[in-house]
């Protein structure tokens, strides 16, 4: 199974202003990246926080939901599942069930837990031209520290959004 870290961020490396910003501030270009991605996987993993951001599940994707509190949440089966399983558990998970490819969608705690495990082969990231200052970092807690092998880069806009590919298997 491939499992794809996919993120937006500032230029100074900030998902976000704070863990409850919306992702309203990146570019059309990458929202469509977005929603490509995660439309052809079918299932992406995110954090309980990210997903509150949302304003819904996205049509035709199944959201897996990392939260340390799964009991008393609602489940609606192929479409919201909440899970405190560990990230190995979860992918394997997901391979039983037929997916072959899984986007890691945040927050940094979830980017840095599945990092952490060796779990991620690619890293898609869209820089977008903003300054934040202070905010969500990309990866947020744990030892990370591996070389990547940028295999795509892409300038998005005239405004200077670039996506950048990594494989995490050199």
């Amino acid at each position: 199974m491939k499992t794809i870290v996919l993120a937006a961020v500032t230029i100074d490396g900030k998902l976000a202003r704070n863990p409850s910003h919306f992702v309203d501030w990146t570019s059309r270009e990458d929202k469509k990246l977005f929603y490509q991605l995660t439309k052809r996987s079918g299932v992406m993993v995110i954090g309980d926080n990210t997903f509150k951001t949302f304003p819904g599940p996205l049509p035709g994707r199944l959201h897996v939901v990392l939260t340390y509190t799964p009991a008393g949440k609602e489940n609606v089966p192929g479409v919201v599942e909440y899970t405190a399983a560990p990230p190995e558990a979860i992918l394997s998970d997901l391979e039983a069930r037929g997916y072959e490819e899984v986007v890691i969608g945040g927050g940094s705690q979830t980017n840095a837990l599945f990092l952490e495990h060796d779990l991620v082969d690619e890293i898609w990231l869209t820089i977008e031209p903003l300054l934040f200052g202070i905010g969500v970092e990309l990866f947020h807690g744990g030892t990370i520290g591996r070389p990547a092998r940028l295999i795509h880069m892409e300038r998005l806009n005239e405004a200077g959004s670039v996506h950048l590919r990594y494989s995490l298997r050199v």
